[in-house]
């Protein structure tokens, strides 16, 4: 992979940067801040999708003279029809690791790469079902207290201190991470086949 062109990845994300890495994408990082709060009603999919594509767009506006391609994600955990985001504190981590314990839930990542200069961006969602063991007590508090939780989606690190309690994953192990790299090779080349077509020209986000 070591002839992919160079991207943009608008996250400051250590994880992601090391995936993308990993896979021979050649990149420099620009941190972007939006409003990650959910809005009513709003699904998993649905809102990792938004987040995705509006970091992109942050990102195109941070650097308007930029003419690479712009690739930003974002991760969220969904139980019960509830999207478990990243704690605010240990005790809202704690909270979210008894709710997943011993339960089901799915990992959901929303990606988005934008063109800037053809002002037009793709997006695709991913989502990986994943089954946790039961944890006591005693592990919940020991795992919170060393950290790790604290800025992921769910509280916990499938790549960390959490990777034995995951007793099954259906689906793609470097979504849970929040890089699905697969997604990413199918953004690019729908990015590489979708310039200069005009049938879709009046869209500026396609959907995957």
């Amino acid at each position: 992979m070591s002839g992919k062109p160079r991207l943009i990845l608008a996250s400051a994300s250590p994880r992601r940067s090391a995936l993308l890495r990993r896979a021979g994408w050649s990149f420099r990082r620009l941190s972007v801040e939006i409003d990650e709060r959910p809005r009513p009603k709003e699904g998993a999919r649905a809102y990792v999708l938004r987040l995705a594509r509006e970091k992109a767009e942050a990102a195109a506006a941070k650097a308007p003279t930029a003419r690479l391609a712009i690739l930003a994600a974002d991760t969220t955990v969904e139980y019960s029809g509830k999207l478990l985001g990243k704690p605010a504190s240990p005790r809202q981590a704690q909270a979210m690791l008894r709710r997943l314990s011993g339960r089901r839930h799915r990992v959901w990542t929303g990606l988005a790469l934008y063109d800037p200069e053809h002002e037009r961006g793709w997006q695709i969602a991913i989502a990986t079902r994943v089954w946790m063991r039961r944890w006591t007590a005693a592990e919940i508090s020991a795992y919170v207290a060393g950290g790790e939780p604290m800025d992921k989606a769910g509280a916990y690190a499938i790549q960390g201190g959490a990777a034995g309690f995951i007793t099954r994953l259906e689906g793609d192990y470097d979504n849970v991470v929040g890089l699905p790299l697969a997604g990413v090779g199918r953004l690019w080349r729908a990015r590489q086949s979708g310039i200069g077509r005009t049938i879709q020209a009046h869209r500026r986000w396609i959907s995957l």
